[in-house]
């Protein structure tokens, strides 16, 4: 019996041209790719170089639906990435580097290839501000977090820390404070220059668990496999000196990965606009996840809107008309 060897496939064994391309390979994304998969669009993932969204970075998740344990956030990418591939989604790790949205089927070009394509779905998520400490990025789902609803568990009983001073960072110490013994509130300015709502202010001005740290920055992350503490500047005094801490959670806000599409799609403060349904304002072009999401900011929440891209960039290849 003669063996016949299959030439593995290459990045250009890929067809340029594609029923429906997705940018972006996080929650939203891969579960576009596995629904626009089983509706047979033969989805194209243009993945980017850092596969995997934000959860790549994230040690474990105890929230995603389907896993009473705690999943490692790679894992979970790696499980969506495989049950997409196995339903028949393409995958090229290249970085997109332009698209033009004025010429049908749209193109959609990266470093090495161009794709033209009839539908486009954008899910390229959103990065959060981060203090750039050199600490910070070795300690990220080790005591320093960016999202309270997601790690505040992991906080119960020990004292925390909240960086910000805006609505997303009051709300942030308010759902921590269920867990932490203590919660530090810390900004840079004064008490009257607080950005966060009258009520949020509040609600945590009468939290005896919640303690406010004005004119302060963060100097240092502390700690080696695990966070222990910080390295504070008092700006006024110009006092140097350290917090012990078992949470740090920053929240000076998020930056939607969305500067390849300024000025060919609508926007409004850097996230994208849904027009109907998940939409944009082009037809055919569709948004799902982070890029449009400046509330919930949720794998579960990505995912789900990932549905739905796919499902109504399906009814739209069937019939625009009837969109």
């Amino acid at each position: 019996m003669q063996l016949i060897l299959h030439k593995k496939p290459t990045d250009e064994d890929i067809s340029p041209n594609r029923e429906i391309v997705i940018i972006g390979s996080g929650p939203a994304g891969l579960t576009a790719a596995i629904y626009a998969a089983r509706a047979q669009l033969h989805p194209l993932v243009i993945a980017g170089l850092e596969p995997g969204g934000q959860l790549m970075t994230t040690t474990e998740v105890e929230n995603f639906p389907g896993f009473p344990e705690v999943v490692h956030g790679p894992d979970l990418m790696s499980e969506m990435r495989i049950q997409a591939q196995r339903l028949g989604t393409e995958f090229l790790e290249q970085n997109v580097m332009d698209v033009n949205f004025d010429q049908y089927p749209f193109l959609v070009l990266t470093d090495q290839r161009q794709f033209n394509a009839k539908a486009v779905i954008i899910a390229t998520g959103a990065e959060p501000k981060r203090l750039e400490l050199e600490n910070e990025a070795k300690l990220s789902g080790r005591g320093v977090s960016y999202c309270a609803t997601c790690d505040a568990p992991f906080f119960k009983d020990v004292e925390a820390a909240v960086i910000g001073a805006g609505d997303a960072a009051f709300e942030e110490a308010l759902f921590l404070v269920k867990y932490a013994s203590k919660v530090k509130l810390i900004y840079r300015g004064s008490k009257e220059k607080i950005r966060a709502n009258k009520s949020l202010q509040n609600r945590a001005l009468k939290d005896p668990k919640i303690e406010f740290i004005y004119n302060t920055i963060v100097t240092e992350v502390l700690g080696q496999e695990r966070l222990l503490g910080i390295k504070v500047l008092n700006l006024e005094s110009q006092k140097e000196y350290e917090i012990p801490l078992g949470g740090l959670l920053v929240a000076i806000g998020h930056i939607p990965q969305t500067q390849l599409f300024k000025g060919k799609i609508e926007m409004i403060n850097g996230y994208i606009l849904h027009k109907r349904y998940t939409m944009t304002n082009i037809p055919g072009i569709f948004a799902a996840g982070d890029v449009v999401d400046f509330r919930y900011r949720q794998a579960i929440t990505a995912a789900g809107q990932g549905c739905q891209a796919a499902i109504d960039a399906e009814k739209w290849l069937q019939d625009p008309k009837l969109f």
